[in-house]
């Protein structure tokens, strides 16, 4: 007896009729639509979510590394030959090139650090002050090329820059004057004395990170040290490698190259916390929404229970016409494998347009809901972001098309094993 090749034509065609049959013709078309949803929706929520927490760590590795050194040089506090105490490096040129000449970093920059309060048109807030060199300032990609800039980075020797946060906090623009207030100032025989210094604002950055554009200002590096009184040295050394991933790698030539009594802190200390919490929200995420896609997966499996029992006795007839087992079975799966390619496709193209529109997306429900949904002193985010990578588009698809395909052979494994006599018998 000739057999005919697996997924035949007329297997594509009954499973079609079945698929398109009515409640009165034995169908389940609304279990079909209710299953095709679904897998859409579950899909849909999978990538999309998956999309805004890829696009939260980028965003924050980038702001991370593209506004902060990946390794800090400090001195770690410690006695000198007069018994003084040292928390700053003295000859720091030397040093710095030293620390140039070490194998795969990038940019070395001696900086004046101190925390001070910020004071303009009758308000006030607590700043974090950087003192840098001009050629060091614009090797710093979110400062020269930020989301928000306002005035020119080439008058940086004549005042300071500050962060769009900051400007708004105190209502300050290009060519206002921003009062530093430091409690370590001069020393006089009544106690010591605040130092209070005024600078005019003439650059004015955003870089799309709450906690950065709140709290820094960049000041030329002589004036910091006259300010915070760290005349001649400097605190710390800024350090840009060519790969932050491989920093840990680095700690022990720097510490060799900048010499004894130095500690480095690395850009993955500070941060490298906050990015591990997220990688495992995103493992949680992703456990969670692929019982979503189980359970529309299911809805498949209860869809194809009810149409083989509404066909039995077309189950019956098409046996004893010849159809082998193999071709019921494919039947059956060819009926729930197609929700779930359909839904799959559907979820994925809505979840791509969800990830690539999001901005506008988000305008109009942050516009319904009256505003105010997003605080970026909370999320530490003026946007929401989302990116779209092709591993969690893939890891999403074969997520959805694996349960689709495994709850469908059950199902249609039970149809063809029915036996034509008995699913005949009473018709």
């Amino acid at each position: 007896m000739r057999t005919t090749p697996p997924f035949a034509p007329f297997e594509w065609l009954i499973a079609w009729r079945y698929l398109r049959a009515k409640r009165r013709e034995g169908g389940v078309s609304v279990m079909t639509w209710i299953s095709l949803i679904g897998i859409t929706l579950a899909v849909f929520a999978l990538i999309a979510t998956m999309a805004v927490r890829s696009g939260f760590r980028t965003e924050f590795t980038n702001t991370i590394l593209g506004a902060n050194a990946h390794a800090t040089v400090y001195v770690s506090p410690h006695l000198d030959e007069n018994n003084r105490t040292v928390r700053t490096f003295a000859d720091f040129d030397p040093i710095a090139e030293n620390l140039r000449a070490v194998d795969g970093v990038v940019r070395v920059a001696p900086v004046v650090k101190g925390q001070v309060m910020a004071s303009a048109n009758g308000r006030n807030t607590g700043v974090e002050v950087f003192g840098e060199r001009f050629e060091d300032i614009k090797t710093i990609p979110l400062v020269v090329n930020p989301e928000t800039q306002l005035g020119n980075l080439e008058n940086f020797n004549k005042g300071v820059a500050i962060g769009l946060g900051i400007a708004r906090e105190l209502d300050l623009a290009l060519g206002d004057k921003i009062t530093l207030i430091s409690p370590d100032g001069i020393k006089t025989a009544f106690g010591t004395s605040p130092r209070v210094s005024a600078y005019e604002v003439v650059y004015i950055f955003g870089v799309g990170r709450y906690d950065i554009d709140r709290t820094r200002v960049y000041m030329p590096i002589g004036e910091a040290q006259l300010y915070f009184n760290r005349d001649g040295v400097v605190d710390e050394f800024e350090v840009q490698v060519e790969n932050p991933d491989d920093i840990g790698k680095m700690v022990e030539p720097l510490m060799a190259a900048s010499g004894e009594n130095t500690l480095v802190w690395t850009w993955k200390n500070a941060s490298g916390g906050f990015l591990r919490a997220l990688e495992m929200e995103d493992n949680i995420m992703f456990i969670i929404l692929s019982i979503l896609v189980l359970i529309a997966s299911m809805n498949i499996v209860s869809g194809l229970i009810m149409l083989v029992k509404n066909k039995g006795r077309d189950v019956g007839i098409l046996r004893t016409m010849g159809l082998t087992q193999g071709s019921i079975l494919r039947v059956f799966f060819i009926c729930g494998a197609s929700i779930g390619v359909v839904g799959t496709i559907l979820g994925v193209i809505l979840g791509c347009l969800f990830a690539i529109y999001i901005d506008p997306i988000f305008n109009f429900v942050n516009l319904v809901a009256g505003g105010g949904v997003w605080d970026p002193s909370v999320r530490m985010l003026s946007t929401l972001p989302a990116e779209l990578q092709l591993g969690d588009v893939a890891s999403a698809v074969i997520l959805s098309l694996g349960l689709s395909f495994g709850a469908t052979y059950f199902p249609a494994r039970r149809a063809a094993r029915m036996n034509p006599v008995e699913a005949l018998r009473y018709e």
